[in-house]
């Protein structure tokens, strides 16, 4: 399958690590900031693979900003937020806010992917994916979801209070051919079903493709 920047799996730590340098430059979003900010937090493991979001959201007259990247290494996943943030004020200055998260893969719950294919009745083995979803869950964060409780009785109207279920809501990563390209959701698609096995094998990981 191609990849960003040519690459067709992961490799050395040496080659992902210029990879990322590669296309955080390409993103042209604070590259230096995102990269130093992100292997700080991978320390001296290897970058096993890594995938970059670039979110632009339009605010009325404004774009702001939002890059997400994810990086795997034999023992964890890296997870990096960075977001710009408009000057305040007359003569102020932007600035940016960018975080880290390291996430043992032992304690991953569940990586869910989901693809969109056009034209499911012509798909073949490798067909590329219109849209792809990468949904990670380490218990960090959960969503409750409500909505009003009933009974067996549909004339009645007395109130049931409220029901609802709670789901995981840690990390969910979209793109689409449209607004990414290709080669991205091919990326994300990648990185996603590499976790899986990862995760699945439940132990430390050797470098894929080396």
């Amino acid at each position: 399958m191609d990849f960003i920047k040519g690459r067709t799996a992961p490799g050395s730590d040496a080659a992902q690590r210029t990879a990322l340098r590669a296309d955080l430059q390409s993103c042209g979003y604070f590259p230096a900031l995102v990269e130093d900010a992100v292997l700080l937090a991978v320390g001296a493991e290897d970058v096993v693979d890594f995938v970059v979001h670039h979110e632009p959201t339009f605010n009325r007259d404004e774009i702001r900003r939002h890059l997400t990247i994810l990086v795997m290494t034999p023992t964890r996943l890296v997870v990096g937020h960075t977001d710009e943030q408009p000057p305040e004020g007359p003569g102020g200055v932007s600035s940016a806010a960018t975080s880290t998260e390291s996430i043992n893969l032992a304690a991953i719950n569940t990586v869910a992917l989901t693809r969109v294919i056009t034209e499911p009745e012509r798909y073949q083995v490798g067909s590329p994916a219109y849209e792809a979803w990468l949904s990670v869950s380490w218990g960090a964060m959960r969503r409750i979801d409500l909505e009003p409780a009933g009974c067996a009785d549909p004339n009645c109207e007395a109130d049931h209070g409220l029901t609802g279920t709670m789901v995981p809501d840690d990390l969910i990563v979209r793109m689409s051919a449209a607004a990414d390209g290709a080669e991205r959701v091919t990326a994300l698609i990648r990185f996603t079903t590499g976790l899986q096995q990862a995760t699945g094998r439940g132990s430390v990981i050797s470098r894929m493709g080396s």
